[in-house]
């Protein structure tokens, strides 16, 4: 394991709690300003204020979003980037010779000094395609054939 390559996936981290804390600031101010318009609406004009509910939704939507955004940071936070992976597990970064990994949630492309990493969850199918491989390992996902040439 080379130094670089921590230093690299410590970045990487770095780079995706960043982008999870915009979107927890995002679904929060989303979330804020719903109760806010709903606040500003008042109680109930009639028994079926379908504009009222319709508020309420809003409200309760953007309320599961920041939930979700806050556990997925929750997440994030679990990884130590110190923490040198040998085989394809939560917080690893695989480099394969196709595409870059990084094993966390579900983020989709996370860019890092012109480099395209994806952040997948340890729940998606590609994950359980590789699971537990080492470097040098092959698996293929949607019929194409992937081979493992670095893990960290």
């Amino acid at each position: 394991m080379r130094k670089d390559n921590l230093h690299i996936k410590e970045k990487l981290i770095t780079r995706c709690r960043e982008t999870q804390q915009k979107a927890v600031d995002s679904a929060k101010s989303a979330m804020n300003e719903a109760q806010l318009a709903l606040n500003e609406y008042g109680p109930n004009k009639d028994r079926y204020d379908s504009f009222r509910d319709q508020l309420m939704g809003r409200r309760d939507m953007f309320a599961a979003q920041y939930q979700k955004a806050l556990s997925d940071m929750n997440v994030l936070e679990r990884i130590d980037p110190k923490e040198p992976k040998d085989s394809v597990e939560f917080g690893a970064i695989v480099i394969s010779d196709t595409s870059k990994f990084i094993i966390a949630i579900s983020a989709g492309k996370v860019e890092m000094d012109g480099t395209i990493y994806y952040a997948i969850s340890p729940a998606v199918p590609l994950y359980k395609a590789m699971q537990g491989l080492k470097s040098g390992a092959s698996f293929e996902f949607n019929g194409k054939h992937q081979t493992i040439k670095e893990l960290y």
